[in-house]
């Protein structure tokens, strides 16, 4: 089992930046793959990115490919998201999320609580 806490949430303009980090602790840490996930108000919660354990692949939703950029650092326990170009659809809770086994979209066995980000526009 992995814990994990997200940080780096906040209010940004639109065409701003925001980095969001996920600590992780658990020693398997750098075995798992590891996700970013959102959901937006009255929605249900869309994949956004993940990356392998290695960092060797990743894999991200059509609606961020070009502007987020997910990576981790696996001597921290620490995996990043970094957010470009935000739009106002971007706003959402973002929830970071560790899966044990293959690189998926899908069936992650950890999350975190969330950090809530908001784009005015």
């Amino acid at each position: 089992q992995v814990q994990l806490v997200e940080s780096g949430g906040g209010l940004v303009q639109a065409g701003g930046s925001l980095r969001l980090s996920c600590a992780a602790s658990g020693r398997t840490f750098s075995r798992h793959t590891m996700g970013w996930f959102r959901q937006a108000p009255g929605k249900e919660r869309d994949f956004v990115a993940a990356i392998s354990w290695s960092g060797g692949s990743t894999d991200y939703a059509d609606s961020v490919k070009g502007r987020f950029t997910i990576s981790r650092d696996n001597a921290k326990n620490a995996v990043y998201l970094q957010m470009n170009s935000l739009k106002a659809e971007d706003t959402a809770v973002y929830y970071c999320a560790a899966r044990w086994g293959a690189f998926s979209r899908n069936e992650y066995d950890d999350w975190g609580q969330g950090t809530q980000v908001t784009v005015s526009s």
